[in-house]
């Protein structure tokens, strides 16, 4: 058990519905990790971004990529494990090339928003582990309409369709660090405690390779 390094920074990834605070909660319960969770109460753009999409598209996904950089930036100064519900990286690959391919991103906010990105991304270390919450498109509509969030209430099937997408891309093309994928319709770790035992497994040895 000597000489194994402490990770700094596990990140969960995963579509709206996925699972993520979650199992973002019940890992820092075991781990001991410092939970980091996207502040959705105190966004100031959230609401008008569900009335008006293409007026409000920049300024959301610029307030996102600032809070989760300020977010990055104080796990590399800590010196505790933090585990982050979602990542920068989902911002910039899935949700604003999203919104720019349905029309509610111009191509100029868009491409503005992703060299901003690149810069951003050049000053912060990738997590030691990104945990990713694969679902398919029944199951996400499952667990939104379980949670009962108002403003998610009109998210269409297609636009959770064609996040999945963006997201199975993503994943495939991940190449910045260590990866575990999680398979949501067969893994119910928020209700099965094997299922949690099992995710904690391949935790340990990705991380500390003990098995």
């Amino acid at each position: 058990m000597t000489n194994i390094k402490k990770p700094k920074h596990i990140a969960i990834a995963g579509n709206i519905g996925a699972g993520k605070t979650t199992l973002t909660e019940m890992l820092s319960k075991h781990y001991k990790w410092i939970p980091q969770f996207e502040d959705v109460d105190h966004n100031p753009y959230l609401m008008d971004f569900y009335d008006d999409m293409p007026r409000w598209s920049f300024n959301l996904q610029i307030y996102f990529l600032n809070s989760r950089l300020k977010q990055l930036l104080e796990i590399q100064r800590g010196t505790e494990t933090v585990i982050q519900d979602r990542t920068i990286y989902e911002d910039a690959n899935i949700f604003a090339p999203n919104l720019h391919d349905m029309n509610l991103m111009s191509k100029r906010d868009y491409d503005n928003y992703f060299q901003f990105f690149q810069t951003l991304k050049t000053m912060v270390a990738p997590p030691d582990l990104l945990i990713y919450l694969k679902a398919s498109v029944p199951t996400l509509v499952y667990q939104i309409q379980k949670r009962g969030r108002d403003y998610e209430e009109n998210i269409r099937l297609d636009y959770l369709k064609k996040l999945n997408a963006y997201y199975e891309k993503f994943i495939e093309d991940y190449k910045e660090g260590p990866i575990l994928i999680i398979d949501c319709d067969k893994n119910k770790f928020a209700e099965n405690e094997e299922h949690f035992g099992e995710v904690i497994s391949k935790i340990d040895s990705q991380l500390f390779g003990l098995f």
